[in-house]
């Protein structure tokens, strides 16, 4: 078994993603990332597999993003001119 333990606690999500606890948590709510409740007092866990998945597809939607928003130097060159 790879020294990566299969669940990660929100905080560490948070380190990995470099963010907050209370985004991973709004992440986990939306049901943006897959997340369980586990013992009696219900904390959440993420599986590192998931966690994978989920910034997978946060790269597919950035290069879809950046796919049909492509970015123009001369709008670049013009914002920075008006500042």
């Amino acid at each position: 078994m790879s020294g990566t333990p299969r669940f990660l606690t929100l905080a560490d999500v948070a380190d990995v993603l470099n963010t907050s606890q209370a985004q991973v948590y709004a992440l986990v709510r939306r049901g943006d990332l897959p997340a369980i409740k586990i013992g009696g007092r219900g904390q959440w866990r993420v599986e590192a597999e998931q966690l994978e998945d989920y910034i997978q597809r946060m790269y597919a939607e950035a290069r879809t993003f950046v796919e049909d928003h492509p970015f123009a130097e001369a709008e670049a060159d013009a914002e920075v001119s008006n500042d």
